[in-house]
């Protein structure tokens, strides 16, 4: 049985990599999801409910990658159901896929990361730069 991950579980941790680590997946590159039935994801990520959500999820999380203060996403936002959404519940009209305790908000790079299971494609924290140093970049 897999395991039901969830946003009050996801804000008791308190490392941005251990986040990453409770949501990752272990998806392979080009297995299909939705297939043929692709039409029903795309329906549902234009539906008026979908919109509501998405932006309530964002302001939840202050427009931070994972939620996580400092991380803030300053690219397009994308919404990632912390366990993934089926065929199935979507046709069956499954109140979870538009439940806000089963979303966060993410960048497209931590997106990847928790679907491949691949942590090299998290986005690196920015070195700040202090007096003295000689190196431009």
């Amino acid at each position: 049985m897999a395991r039901i991950r969830c946003y009050t579980d996801l804000r008791q941790i308190r490392d941005f990599k251990e986040r990453y680590e409770y949501l990752k997946l272990q998806s392979e590159v080009g297995v299909a999801t939705f297939g043929f039935e692709r039409y029903l994801n795309q329906r549902f990520y234009t539906s008026v409910q979908w919109r509501s959500v998405r932006n309530e999820v964002i302001a939840r999380d202050n427009g931070c990658d994972l939620g996580f203060r400092d991380h803030e996403i300053y690219d397009r936002v994308i919404i990632h159901h912390m366990n993934p959404m089926t065929i199935q519940s979507i046709a069956s009209g499954d109140e979870a896929i538009l439940d806000p305790e089963f979303l966060i908000s993410v960048t497209h790079g931590t997106h990847n990361a928790i679907h491949y299971g691949d942590a090299n494609l998290l986005v690196k924290p920015l070195i700040a730069r202090r007096p003295g140093d000689t190196k431009l970049w």
